[in-house]
């Protein structure tokens, strides 16, 4: 990978996919990982509390949330 390529990505003028990225980093003895961060961006006790609904409490659930939006 040239110098200048480098240059870019060390100055954010250049976004990288995680392939070079790991590329990158283990030119330099460090490894890549990743990991995902379970519920983030996510309310999991709607979800809970829906489940536990049956299939038909679920859909007027759903009926009520439309008739709310419209």
């Amino acid at each position: 990978m040239s110098q200048s390529i480098v240059a870019r990505i060390e100055s954010g003028a250049a976004d990288v996919r995680v392939a070079t990225l790991d590329r990158l980093l283990r030119a330099c003895d460090v490894e890549l990982s990743l990991r995902v961060l379970p519920g983030r961006g996510v309310d999991r006790t709607v979800i809970r509390s829906m489940l536990v609904l049956t299939p038909g409490e679920r859909l007027d659930a759903a009926i009520a949330a439309a008739r709310l939006v419209a």
